[in-house]
């Protein structure tokens, strides 16, 4: 989580902008987009709920991540933020953003060769 988004308490200001981050030698690098509210947020699906996030600095790669005392400094999720969005077909969630990521690859590797 980007710290500009956490309060000076520890606590997530606003959930919705998480991302999924590798983290590697204390910095970010690689990041996907903003979560999914109906999986990370949802109160009817908790295997994918979100709780804590680490805290960095920015959300670019290459930013430094925080470290507390004991290791990677984490940031807590209020239990306000979540809500009922209804049941998550994981399944074909999944199905769907493979083939979403199949057509990303496939205009790219056209657009390579026809440039």
């Amino acid at each position: 989580m980007e710290e500009s988004n956490v309060d000076g308490k520890g606590t997530v200001i606003d959930p919705t902008k998480a991302r999924h981050a590798i983290v590697k030698s204390g910095r970010i690098e690689e990041m996907s987009g903003l979560i999914d509210v109906k999986t990370h947020l949802n109160l009817d699906y908790p295997d994918h709920r979100i709780t804590t996030c680490v805290i960095t600095q920015k959300f670019e790669k290459g930013a430094k991540v925080r470290f507390g005392k004991e290791g990677l400094a984490f940031a807590i999720v209020n239990r306000a933020a979540f809500d009922h969005y209804g049941p998550v077909d994981f399944t074909r969630r999944y199905f769907d953003m493979v083939e979403a990521v199949t057509e990303y690859h496939e205009a790219n590797k056209k657009e390579v060769t026809t440039s």
